[in-house]
């Protein structure tokens, strides 16, 4: 069954082909080595060029961040966060066709970067919202991206453990989100789904996920998945951030094969071909 997803003034089908969410890390820090905030000027270029390139390359969206969130990563202040994400949106928004997103959880950030043409708001705390981040989001008649995370990226990966089904939890806690969300006036259409992979996950975990992802349509709302150089690829294949594109393509695969909707991956062209592939083979 083809369905849409409608943020902002677009509608875009999630049910014809997998859809490719490049990823812009407008930080100096992020884990997959790919931040591309500089010092000094020409900062806002760095990331506006990055945007371009990903659009050339086929994706689909743009998810602009200005937080990393790493394993062990501090909360970055709301102003730094502004300072990184909302120049370069305001720009960006200006030369892509594609919709942007904007990564954060905070709502002053997403309300400046949905003033700056953004139209989804990918909140990686999806488990743990803020009414006033919803009621702002539908009154933008934008979308949001739920993510299931255990904790902060600072103590997500601490003592990690489920009460037996680790799925079965995931679609509870994130089922909940997704009413919340009905209930402040947002539709089916403009939310997403993501289970958060090695968000607060074991190797084990986010194998498992991957192998059962399709358990997520129950929730009615297309899904979305990130393994992209993700530290359970390379804790598998012995391989450093740098060195996982093999990894995840194979993963990317999996996760299309088994329901994602929307992959959010760095490698854009490599993604978007496979992605190809796979749509194929699957719809023939």
């Amino acid at each position: 069954m083809v369905s849409n997803l409608q943020p902002g003034q677009y509608t875009i089908p999630t049910g014809m082909r997998t859809l490719i969410m490049g990823i812009v890390n407008a930080t100096p820090d992020s884990f997959s080595q790919d931040g591309c905030w500089i010092k000094g000027a020409g900062r806002v270029d760095a990331v506006v060029k990055k945007v371009l390139q990903q659009v050339r390359d086929g994706a689909d969206i743009i998810d602009i961040g200005g937080e990393s969130s790493r394993p062990g990563s501090l909360r970055l202040s709301e102003k730094e966060e502004i300072e990184r994400v909302i120049p370069a949106i305001t720009r960006a928004v200006k030369k892509v066709s594609v919709p942007v997103s904007v990564d954060t959880y905070k709502l002053k950030v997403a309300q400046m970067a949905l003033d700056a043409g953004a139209v989804i708001v990918n909140n990686i705390q999806g488990v743990r919202l803020s009414k006033n981040l919803l009621r702002m989001i539908s009154r933008y008649q934008a979308s949001i991206v739920l993510m299931h995370m255990r904790g902060t990226p600072r103590t997500m990966q601490k003592k990690i453990a489920y009460n037996g089904d680790v799925m079965a939890e995931i679609i509870r806690e994130l089922g909940k989100s997704v009413q919340e969300c009905l209930d402040a006036g947002l539709t089916r259409e403009q939310i997403i789904v993501d289970p958060g992979i090695g968000f607060g996950k074991t190797v084990e975990n986010n194998c498992e996920i991957i192998a059962r992802l399709s358990e997520l349509k129950t929730l009615q709302c297309p899904i979305l998945i990130g393994t992209s150089r993700k530290s359970f690829i390379g804790q598998i294949l012995g391989q450093d951030e740098g060195n996982r594109l093999n990894g995840t393509i194979a993963s990317v695969a999996a996760s299309i094969i088994n329901g994602a909707n929307i992959v959010r991956v760095h490698d854009v062209k490599e993604n978007k071909e496979a992605a190809m592939i796979i749509d194929k083979i699957l719809r023939a």
